[in-house]
């Protein structure tokens, strides 16, 4: 068996890689003296892979929104009962969720994590899926969508990316629509499991105090023997470059108005180093621009516009990036017209070097203390890999952060033509 090992002397952490004959990685992160271990087994394949051309196909195939999200769903059930019972009885913790690009299922446990594990690669392998349960599936859905679709945050966050993106899939409910799910079947669900499912397309991420050697064996014998395949084409509608609109408004049963706002990304790495570079760096950005050391922050907490529920973030992807922030407040408007006001000193005044250096050092600080949960490592590791990284690349990504380089993407990711607004406003009345 070929095993590679990767040391990270910085941070005084082991990686240890495994390729299994059908084309899955699997990847160990040793924790000596932890009692808890934690197993991921995920595949790139997420809710905006609606269109897509399987490896063994010439045609294009279309599929219905929320078939990522509805067979993670399904894997759940076997034809002998829940797995949820079934992990419980071994006494592990298991989960699952599903996002924009990849869906993954895990556990965690402190005893018995052969057992676990197994358990784990045998269900994410097997589905049973029957006409009967896909109907009976698509109620507890639907009754899931209407709940999000009555929520302020989630709406917020949904009416944001369409104001971003007019065509782009990541602008629809990871869970899609009552209408899209009424459009599922079982042959449907098969032919996206088939294709995305493949070992090929997957990853199994395990850290803990396990011996490397057995648990690769156990992963050799416990996935199936299928030859390699080529990556799938994953197919995108064309987007123009700017944003949708700029500014969009819901009404909904809430109290405090709520709002999110951001900036589109038009220009940004898709893959590898540069694509964690550029994360690092918007996301050190918002921190000196909004976060809760900033003057800005402070002086919107003091003035009463915002509250503890303000909370800002940005995503990169392969093909979309964005930042967001926003949270309660009574006027949205003017905190909207004073974070440009900010900008638009910075942009004058420049980047403060200290501030600069203070955020850069303490993010550094935060991302060595998480390498302390086993929960973290892993997921954070996932999304890393699929986007051709590895988790513990953000170390030295850090070092190649300069404020130069800050100052450039300050210029490129805050461009008021890309700003956008979502604002829900209470029903009147209420």
């Amino acid at each position: 068996m070929n095993i590679k090992t990767i040391e990270y002397s910085k941070i005084n952490e082991k990686l240890y890689i495994y390729e299994h004959s059908s084309g899955l990685k699997a990847f160990i992160i040793p924790k000596k003296g932890y009692s808890k271990k934690y197993a991921s087994f995920a595949t790139h394949y997420g809710s905006i892979n609606n269109k897509f051309k399987a490896p063994d196909e010439n045609e294009e195939t279309w599929v219905p929104d929320g078939i990522a999200h509805f067979l993670e769903h399904k894997l759940f059930e076997q034809k002998d009962g829940s797995v949820m019972d079934k992990f419980s009885m071994i006494g592990a913790s298991p989960n699952a969720y599903t996002s924009f690009t990849q869906t993954a299922y895990l556990f965690s446990c402190t005893d018995k994590f052969e057992e676990n594990l197994n358990l784990l690669l045998d269900y994410v392998q097997n589905p049973y899926i029957t006409e009967e349960s896909v109907e009976k599936e698509k109620g507890i859905i639907g009754q899931e969508i209407k709940m999000y679709d009555d929520d302020p945050g989630w709406r917020a966050f949904f009416n944001l990316l369409g104001a971003f993106y007019k065509n782009h899939p990541v602008r629809i409910d990871i869970a899609g629509t009552v209408q899209s799910i009424s459009e599922i079947n079982r042959d449907i669900l098969l032919k996206c499991y088939n294709t995305f499912y493949h070992p090929s397309n997957m990853v199994i991420i395990v850290v803990g105090d396990v011996e490397p050697q057995s648990v690769f064996e156990q992963i050799e014998k416990g996935i199936k023997p299928l030859e390699a395949k080529p990556p799938i084409e994953r197919i995108f509608p064309s987007e123009e470059k700017g944003i949708n609109k700029d500014y969009v408004e819901q009404c909904l049963s809430v109290s405090i108005p709520m709002f999110q706002m951001g900036f589109k990304d038009v220009e940004f790495a898709t893959k590898g180093i540069d694509c964690l570079k550029q994360e690092v760096a918007t996301k050190l950005l918002l921190e000196m621009l909004v976060g809760r050391s900033s003057k800005l922050y402070t002086s919107l907490y003091e003035e009463g516009l915002i509250n503890s529920s303000f909370d800002f973030d940005y995503t990169i992807e392969e093909n979309y990036a964005f930042s967001m922030f926003g949270g309660e407040s009574t006027d949205p408007i003017k905190v909207k017209n004073k974070i440009v006001e900010e900008i638009r000193e910075f942009n004058k005044n420049g980047l403060d070097k200290n501030d600069f250096d203070r955020i850069l050092n303490a993010m550094k600080g935060r991302f060595i203390k998480q390498l302390n949960s086993v929960e973290r490592i892993a997921h954070q590791f996932i999304p890393a890999y699929f986007k051709d990284s590895i988790m513990f690349d953000y170390f030295d990504v850090y070092d190649k952060i300069t404020f130069e380089y800050a100052n450039e993407v300050f210029k490129k990711h805050f461009d008021e033509s890309n700003l956008a607004l979502s604002l829900i406003k209470p029903v009147k009345g209420d």
